[in-house]
């Protein structure tokens, strides 16, 4: 009489895979991944877009009405409307934006319209972001250095003046 082979009428459970040491592993790839990263800090430049409304907005006696326009040549500075030319800074000789003197121009024009704080900033195409960043502070950041400015606030007492032209809209944004 044939007898059946031994391991087959033993049955033994299937061997199951140790997953612990795995996942061991995967947690400690986590954490130094997370420890190696490099963590930078993003910077926001407060800008508005310009609204659409049917209404007209109260008049103002003489408004500002301020436009940087920033071509290929250098920078132009429009006021009023209908806008009209009132300084042409062009670039120095290196071929950069002269921001110091745009600086200084908007810092005497803000001794003139203290009240003022919005300015339309219309670059051209191609300029890169670093250029923009760089025309955007030189038009709203006060430097120690620079005459201080007093400005009423709403309850009338005179307080020295933070910013310069912080509310900044892009005037040509193309969709």
């Amino acid at each position: 009489m044939l007898r059946a082979p031994s391991r087959r009428k033993r049955k033994e459970p299937p061997q199951r895979l140790n997953l612990i040491p795995i996942l061991d592993a995967v947690f400690i790839f986590i954490f130094f991944l997370l420890m190696s990263a490099n963590f930078i800090k993003i910077f926001e430049v407060q800008s508005d877009v310009p609204i659409i409304s049917s209404d007209s907005p109260p008049p103002k006696k003489n408004p500002l009405a301020l436009t940087v326009k920033v071509t290929g040549t250098g920078i132009n500075l429009y006021k009023g409307v209908p806008s009209r030319l009132i300084k042409k800074i062009s670039k120095t000789a290196t071929g950069d934006y002269d921001l110091e003197n745009l600086h200084t121009y908007m810092v005497k024009l803000k001794q003139n319209f203290n009240d003022e704080r919005s300015v339309i900033l219309e670059p051209i195409v191609d300029i890169d972001y670093e250029t923009i960043v760089k025309v955007m502070d030189a038009m709203r950041l006060f430097r120690n250095t620079d005459d201080k400015v007093w400005i009423k606030d709403k309850d009338g007492v005179e307080t020295q003046a933070k910013y310069l032209f912080d509310k900044i809209v892009f005037g040509n944004i193309r969709s």
